[in-house]
This record gives structure tokens, sequence and C-alpha cells, in this order.
């Protein structure tokens, strides 16, 4: 089998674009977090202030350094607990992002092969690191635990696929698979939320995963129809295959039908 060539023009363009996206979605994703925390402080408040004793007493666990998650109490309303495991996923997810990005940037056809396929994997790991700080951060100001682990799911299709990886189309193929689990959950979290700054939260961080899996179809069409050489701009349509006039493209609505559900990752 020849070796891959890619003609790395528009993937540096992607990377540019997919930095600014990111940006942005990050000064979203600071605001929600801060005015999540200004709206939960008041409430968190409360509950304690009207726990009476049993809320002295878990009052001087929390002083001893330990912290109860709302999710582990009687306290918290549904809704709060709900949202306290759907941050906790979605932390789980990033942390397996993470995880498998890292594994790729290590492999010998991406350490020792194309520098700028290597810097979109460095910078897209970055990316999923900050996202899982972000909702461990959220999941923290409502009182739950953060998420340190991977999703128990997607880590059994990672352990499974990992060993049969022999190049970047396998790499590529299981890193889609993560981005579209990502983009799916946060964009039906944004209707299971309770709170209107986690909506903001889980919709700013969707469209950056949704590019993340658009980049990585368009590579993996390529691939697929050996024109790796035609990853440039400008680029002769005629010469295109098939697939690229349709894969790579964001959905106009996003499908939900494989999010997780918000308990999947949670901390047990």
């Amino acid at each position: 089998m020849p070796p891959e060539h890619i003609d790395t023009r528009l993937l540096v363009e992607l990377t540019e674009q997919s930095q600014d996206l990111n940006s942005d979605a990050s000064r979203i994703t600071r605001s929600a977090l801060a005015d999540f925390g200004q709206a939960v402080e008041p409430v968190r408040r409360r509950w304690w202030e009207r726990g009476g004793a049993l809320a002295a007493a878990v009052g001087t666990v929390a002083l001893l350094g330990g912290r109860r998650a709302f999710a582990d109490s009687p306290s918290p309303s549904g809704s709060t607990a709900d949202d306290i495991m759907a941050l906790q996923t979605a932390a789980s997810i990033e942390n397996l992002a993470v995880s498998v990005y890292r594994t790729a940037a290590g492999l010998p056809f991406i350490k020792d092969g194309n520098k700028t396929v290597a810097a979109f994997i460095a910078k897209t790991t970055q990316q999923h690191e900050a996202h899982a700080q972000a909702f461990n951060a959220a999941a923290t100001q409502a009182g739950g635990q953060p998420q340190n682990g991977p999703d128990p799911k997607y880590k059994a299709v990672v352990d499974q696929a990992l060993p049969s990886i022999k190049g970047p189309a396998d790499v590529v193929k299981l890193a889609i698979t993560l981005e579209d689990v990502a983009a799916q959950t946060y964009t039906k979290n944004v209707s299971q939320v309770s709170n209107a700054d986690l909506r903001r939260l889980f919709a700013s961080v969707a469209p950056v995963e949704a590019q993340h899996r658009a980049t990585l179809l368009a590579v993996q069409a390529l691939l697929a129809g050996n024109a790796v050489d035609l990853v440039t701009i400008p680029v002769d349509p005629s010469k295109l295959p098939a697939a690229a006039g349709s894969v790579g493209f964001p959905d106009a609505f996003y499908h939900t039908d494989n999010a997780s559900p918000i308990s999947e990752g949670a901390v047990k």
C-alpha cells in the first residue's frame, strides 16, 4: 500500500477556522460559567441555611475538605441533580476524547508524519481539555463532583478499536465517532438542562465539536477516495470524489439519535 501524502493547505485553513470558532465559543462559555456561578450561589446558600442541624453537620464535613454532590443528597431538586449528571457526562466524553487524541499523537505515523496533521491534533486536544474543565467547573458550581474519568460506554468502543489502528484513516474514523457523540449529546443537552446559562454553555461547545467532525469527515472522504492531493484551494470540482459534495458539511439540524443519556458518565 503506497504511503499517504496529504496536501495540508486546506487543513491549515480549517485549523485556523476551528481556532476562531473555538475562541468565540470560549468567550460564550466563560460568560455562561460566570453567570451560572452567580445564579446558583444564592440557591446553594439558601439550601444550607434552611437545612438546620443536618446542614450544620454536613457543613462541618465540607469545612474539613469533603465536598458533597447535590446528586448524592436528597436536598437538591430533580432538575439540579439532572443538570449535574449532564455536566459530568459531558466532562467524561471530553476526557475520553483527550485521551484518544493524546494516544493518536504518540503513534509513529502521526508523531513522525505530517507536521500540520500533528498540529491539528494538538490544537483539538487543547480544545477538548478546555471543554472538560468548563463542564467540571459548572458541575462543581452546582454542588456536584468533577468527573475526571472517561465515558464508560465509549471507552469500551475505544479499547476495542485501538489495537486495530494501522494508519491515519483508522484514527480519523475513531475520532469522528467521539466528535459526533459529543456534538449530538451537547445539542440534546441544550433542551434538557434547566438553567439558561447551562443551555448557553452546551450551545457554545456543541458547534466546536461539530466542526471537528466536519473537518474529519472531509479528510476521511479524501483518504478513502485516494484523493488526498485534492485537499487544497483552489480545486477542480470535476476531480473531486462524489462524497466531497456532501460529506463534511455541517447538518442543517444536528441529529441527536445517538446522544448519550445524562446519566451515562455521571459520577457514581
